[in-house]
């Protein structure tokens, strides 16, 4: 799940100009510290969307917009079942 993510957000990245790629990523980095913006996460969820068929954002109860690249993987990972 995690090597998706990571592509995925790659994939992102790239549809948005920027520049940097990541070929790791640790967990407790901070989202907004990297160069995805709002445009860039919403591609980013659609593309997850296409690739796993799963949108969590949707299906949750209370909207939560994750710090971490950590807590965004565990947002996919527990939607997945």
């Amino acid at each position: 799940m995690r090597a998706v993510i990571l592509e995925k957000f790659n994939e992102a990245l790239e549809q948005t100009d920027k520049e940097k790629t990541y070929t790791d990523i640790k967990d407790d980095q901070v989202l907004l510290e990297t160069e995805l913006d709002s445009l860039g996460f919403a591609i980013l969820v659609a593309l997850l969307e296409e690739e796993l068929d799963i949108d969590p954002f949707q299906i949750m109860d209370e909207p939560v917009y994750p710090r971490t690249f950590g807590e965004f993987v565990a947002i996919y990972e527990r939607a997945n079942g």
